[in-house]
């Protein structure tokens, strides 16, 4: 069975950082292949400042399109919303039966696994690996102990989409923060160039 990283996000927009945990997970890691799964909304994300999903999805693809190793997966726009990670894992279970999915999370999401739907679930059927972040660094022992949770030595890169659109709204260069070609897609649509206070 292929192994298959699934990395969750708005992307709005993919950056560097984000590739960087996707080489190293595929290179370091027994993963195979990344799948960047990207979320329609997240209900603690503000509206405003989120682009539509096909922009964001549109971006991942120019990102990663030389790459075989990633692809771009718009698997949540088809689901009932809120997307709970659960549900898409058993969606993508039921369309890729050979393929052997796993997560892909930040270490402060490990922190707040707990209050995920089905959680428990989540940790006895899938192998989740977590990345460092600059903040957030501690998780619970238990979870930090846990069989099916693989705690990796990946780089930190301290960017941020949130970064990323406040500097394009200042007219900021960002020229070595996104891949080239999403930095001209960025330029030719116009995004972030106003955002909401």
């Amino acid at each position: 069975m292929k192994k298959v990283g699934l990395f969750f996000g708005s992307f709005n927009p993919i950056h560097i950082g984000h590739l960087v945990i996707a080489e190293y997970m595929v290179e370091f890691t027994d993963i195979e292949q990344i799948w960047f799964v990207v979320s329609p909304c997240n209900p603690l994300k503000k509206k405003e400042t989120l682009l539509n999903e096909k922009n964001r999805i549109s971006m991942v693809r120019l990102a990663i399109e030389y790459d075989t190793r990633f692809k771009a997966s718009s698997i949540e726009f088809d689901l009932p919303r809120p997307s709970y990670t659960i549900n898409t894992l058993a969606h993508l279970n039921e369309k890729h039966p050979k393929v052997d999915f796993s997560l892909i999370l930040g270490l402060d999401n490990l922190a707040t696994l707990h209050k995920w739907k089905n959680y428990e679930q989540l940790l006895e059927n899938y192998k989740l690996y977590i990345y460092p972040r600059v903040y957030g660094n501690t998780a619970p022992i238990a979870l930090a102990n846990h069989p099916s949770v693989v705690i990796t030595e990946a780089p930190i890169v301290e960017l941020s989409s949130t970064f990323i659109r406040k500097a394009v709204s200042e007219g900021k260069k960002i020229k070595h923060m996104v891949p080239p070609q999403v930095g001209d897609y960025i330029k030719e649509m116009n995004f972030y160039k106003k955002l909401e206070e």
